[in-house]
């Protein structure tokens, strides 16, 4: 029954953007950027940006939305982790799409785009050409390719060199990851992840377009963009529309965050090395808990590097602590002899911890700020294994 249902709704919106090909929309028709406000939820927390065709003399209201995409899909966690993510345009009424954002209490505001009819016209076939079958999927990508900067492009497309977005209004000399960091709060498992997992590529200076990625700088580069007209420029926006009002909301923030987490290993670890150097002996143990999950994070790094399509995955310095190696050191100091490589490695990456701070401050590659009491907790037991990791002292 579910599967003849789903036959049935993909058999009307084929015909509906087969018909709609002849429409002509008519004086009355408006096009407008929506931007919704982020919801508590990560993959909610930057926002969303859509186009709106609205038309009273056809009855036609219309959300043309580039963030759909399927959990259920064949192979969908292998192909996110290889990084190719596959998104689709859906579209349907926007009544749906207001009630969705209506039930969880997030802002919704519009923006009327000046425009003749003819851009109107070809804003809407180039919308219905992208949301047929064939053409509705695209390469997703968070910071290149994603629903906030498909409604920048598409708008190029159209309007070509008649308009222009403007910078004198933004903050310039951003990179990414800062323009990110200002939208998910630092503190949360949210923003570790993803400035985890990113390599430099997301520090260098954004431009102008590239500041586009987040749906609230779509919001403001569209009201301050201009538009010319017989030479002459004029506001792209014509009528700003707040849809929904709530208060906004932020990222859910847990009680056991990472800063939290990380200071309370670092602090048993602190104390055990204390002990460890106290008595003259090493807790096999605590060295294998930090080799083995800081192997593991090197792992996984590794591979979004080295065998995956994400852009922001090359030159990761993350791995100056987070080392695949660790891995399998981890195991060997379980014994209770150990070989002279094993503490000349230990030495190694002592050197490699000592070049995070420079990187760090000469703006080279930003780092998870909750990761700090880790990187102390590292430094200080590396250094009691560079001085007590021999035979005669373990």
């Amino acid at each position: 029954m579910k599967k003849k249902y789903f036959l049935l709704l993909f058999l009307i919106t084929f015909f509906k953007i087969t018909t709609s090909q002849n429409v002509q929309l008519s004086v009355y028709s408006e096009i407008s950027i929506v931007t919704a406000g982020p919801g508590t939820e990560l993959y909610s927390a930057f926002g969303h940006s859509a186009i709106r065709i609205k038309d009273p003399v056809l009855n036609l209201d219309i959300i043309y939305n580039y963030g759909i995409f399927d959990f259920n899909a064949p192979n969908f966690y292998s192909n996110f982790a290889k990084g190719n993510l596959t998104y689709s345009l859906a579209r349907y009424d926007f009544k749906y799409f207001l009630r969705s954002y209506k039930n969880e209490k997030r802002w919704v505001k519009q923006q009327v785009l000046n425009l003749t009819r003819e851009e109107r016209q070809a804003y809407f076939l180039y919308l219905e050409n992208n949301a047929r079958p064939e053409n509705a999927k695209y390469s997703y990508d968070p910071y290149f390719n994603n629903c906030a900067t498909i409604l920048r492009d598409i708008t190029n497309s159209i309007l070509d060199n008649k308009v222009v977005f403007k910078d004198d209004h933004i903050e310039k000399e951003q990179s990414l990851r800062g323009l990110m960091d200002k939208e998910i709060y630092w503190n949360t498992w949210g923003s570790f992840g993803i400035n985890l997992i990113a390599g430099t590529i997301l520090d260098k200076k954004a431009t102008t377009s590239e500041y586009m990625y987040l749906p609230d700088y779509v919001y403001d580069a569209f009201k301050h963009a201009s538009l010319y007209i017989n030479n002459q420029p004029q506001s792209l926006v014509k009528r700003e529309d707040i849809v929904l009002d709530f208060k906004e909301t932020n990222l859910k923030r847990g009680l056991f965050n990472p800063f939290l987490i990380f200071s309370l290993l670092a602090i048993i670890g602190l104390f055990i090395t204390y002990k460890d150097c106290k008595n003259e002996k090493r807790t096999k143990l605590l060295d294998f808990i930090l080799f083995f999950i800081t192997g593991i994070i090197g792992c996984v790094l590794s591979f979004l590097w080295f065998f995956s399509s994400h852009s922001t995955g090359p030159n990761n310095f993350n791995l100056l602590w987070a080392l695949a190696p660790n891995l399998l050191v981890a195991f060997l100091l379980l014994k209770r002899n150990q070989k002279k490589w094993v503490q000349k490695y230990v030495q190694l990456l002592l050197v490699l911890l000592l070049i995070i701070p420079i990187l760090w401050i000469a703006k080279v590659q930003g780092f998870p700020i909750a990761v700090v009491p880790l990187l102390i907790l590292l430094f200080v037991r590396y250094l009691f294994l560079s001085k007590r990791l021999l035979p005669s002292k373990i």
